[in-house]
């Protein structure tokens, strides 16, 4: 398969690669020396996804479907993707530009071989105050059990894990595999607790396909304690065939729960937190969580920054094109040069995608905007 046939086609129009700004002189600092940095609706950057490998082990419809991504499906080569050297150097400038939390994402980021190594590098960076960084992971958690203890001792603080289905079958189907089970992910999910690691775990869900699912998988984790955090279907890429009419509204997921579970607000635990949190009111310490990409755009309060696996950044999730940090850092020995690019381009950050799409569904337009948009499964959700 040629480059222009991928999903991602890098070479193309519709999925350009830009070239970071060129800069001629410092950006501006604050009194006390620090980046005083926002883009242009004054949001800050405060948090990094940096996607390791564009693989998976799975093909879920709403990601990854099997029908795109299929045996001769051509992913990047070793060469393409970033080093665990290059990663550093990024995380280390986005650190010096006020990023607090670094999360790890795929494909399935532990198919990446020495995964643990990098997390070590990682964990030894600090914040522009001089704190330790929080360092996450994204997975679907079948290969959870056997790296979990090691990504702990590496210095990993946080994970969170996609589970979709309870229902074996139902599993199997929206994995797009014949050989996988949800007790693979639940014994990935202990091992993790055992070892110290904080879990979350997030559900996609989809009218017509998984919403039955609601109700038991939150009554699994009020067992078992993790907050499980259920995810409106969202229009990520091009290739799920998405339509409004597929979304289960947060407020109805809500509600479902609090027919059998009456739940408590809580709120959001940061500004930019994008999961309102609620918990259970027999059980005040076990929390349940919403993502409300379609039904409450939260656009206005974005400090996300994305990664690809072949460096290139992306300042939203629905984005059409990212600029090329593995060029710029190749070519560039400069930290202080490096990070004046980056700063450049999230000055003139404007994105804000899913409230255009929120209008255009107030006009009964049910289908997602066209424009193409980067694969979720290439920068990781």
């Amino acid at each position: 398969m040629s480059e222009g046939h991928r999903i991602i086609p890098i070479s193309s129009d519709a999925f350009r690669r830009r070239e970071v700004p060129v800069v001629d002189g410092q950006e501006p600092v604050a009194d006390d020396g620090s980046v005083s940095l926002a883009d242009r609706r004054g949001r800050p950057l405060r948090d990094l996804r940096i996607s390791v490998i564009d693989q998976c082990n799975f093909r879920c419809g709403y990601c990854m479907p099997k029908e795109v991504f299929h045996k001769d499906y051509v992913f990047l080569s070793r060469d393409e993707l970033l080093s665990f050297a290059e990663i550093t150097r990024l995380a280390r400038v986005f650190l010096g530009l006020g990023v607090e939390k670094l999360r790890i994402t795929g494909g399935e980021p532990l198919l990446r071989k020495g995964l643990e190594e990098l997390i070590a590098d990682l964990a030894a960076l600090k914040t522009i105050s001089g704190q330790p960084v929080e360092i996450a992971l994204t997975t679907n958690g079948v290969l959870l059990a056997q790296k979990a203890q090691a990504l702990r001792d590496a210095g990993l603080n946080r994970v969170t894990v996609s589970l979709d289905a309870l229902d074996p079958n139902r599993f199997r189907q929206m994995a797009g595999l014949t050989d996988s089970s949800p007790d693979q992910v639940l014994a990935g999910i202990a091992a993790a607790q055992a070892a110290g690691l904080r879990v979350k775990v997030n559900t996609v869900i989809q009218k017509g396909v998984n919403d039955a699912e609601i109700l038991p998988i939150a009554e699994k984790f009020r067992e078992l304690g993790p907050t499980v955090r259920f995810i409106e279907f969202m229009d990520v890429g091009n290739s799920n065939d998405w339509h409004a009419d597929q979304v289960v509204a947060s407020e109805e997921v809500i509600a479902r729960i609090s027919q059998s579970f009456p739940l408590v607000p809580v709120g959001r635990s940061t500004p930019n937190e994008v999961s309102e949190r609620w918990r259970y009111r027999d059980l005040p310490n076990v929390e349940v969580g919403v993502i409300s990409s379609i039904s409450k755009p939260f656009c206005g309060e974005c400090s996300r920054a994305r990664i690809s696996s072949e460096g290139l950044l992306y300042t939203c999730l629905f984005a059409s094109s990212g600029f090329d940090l593995r060029q710029a850092v190749r070519a560039q020995p400069d930290d202080a040069m490096l990070s004046q690019m980056i700063q450049k381009i999230w000055r003139h950050r404007e994105d804000r995608y899913s409230e255009l799409r929120d209008a255009m569904l107030r006009e009964k337009q049910n289908r997602p905007l066209a424009r193409a948009k980067v694969e979720m499964s290439y920068i990781g959700g």
